[in-house]
């Protein structure tokens, strides 16, 4: 789940954080994981061309009173990997949105990425990574699905 902030948001209190809301669309986190586990932290392995693909469409907040009640999933050549609720989240739209507040300003159009359910690549036995060609699906129940292709680039 990807908010997309409306107002400019500077040390905002939890109980007010989702007025500053404009609405949410569907992300796909992508991670590199081998650049990740060479590095040894997430930076580069997260921000490579290409990743964070976002959408289909961004739905307005009062479109969704409780981001926090989202049926969320992940679907790889048809197959479901992560099935999941945006209820099972560590934080909170609110307390990401207060938390972040309150280390540097937050302005209209900017993205904070709730992050990922339970499923990942790297926690499965056997782990199943991505590979060219592949289709990644990821579905949030009222905002709908983001669709994409995976393209390896050398």
């Amino acid at each position: 789940l990807a908010v997309v902030m409306g107002k400019t948001a500077r040390n905002v209190d939890v109980d007010d954080a989702l007025e500053y809301v404009f609405g949410y669309t569907a992300s796909n986190d992508v991670s590199a994981r081998d650049i990740q586990l060479g590095d040894g932290q997430w930076v580069r392995g997260k921000s490579l061309d290409t990743f964070c693909p976002v959408g289909p469409a961004v739905v307005t907040a009062d479109e969704i009173p409780d981001p926090g009640s989202l049926a969320i999933r992940s679907i790889l050549n048809g197959k479901v990997m992560q099935d999941s609720n945006t209820s099972q989240l560590i934080f909170g739209v609110a307390e990401l949105i207060a938390f972040c507040s309150r280390s540097f300003t937050l302005e209209p159009g900017d993205l904070i990425l709730t992050g990922t359910p339970f499923g990942v690549a790297l926690g499965r036995k056997p782990e199943v990574y991505m590979q060219d060609g592949d289709e990644i699906v990821v579905e949030i129940e009222g905002i709908g699905r983001l669709v994409n292709t995976c393209r390896v680039v050398a």
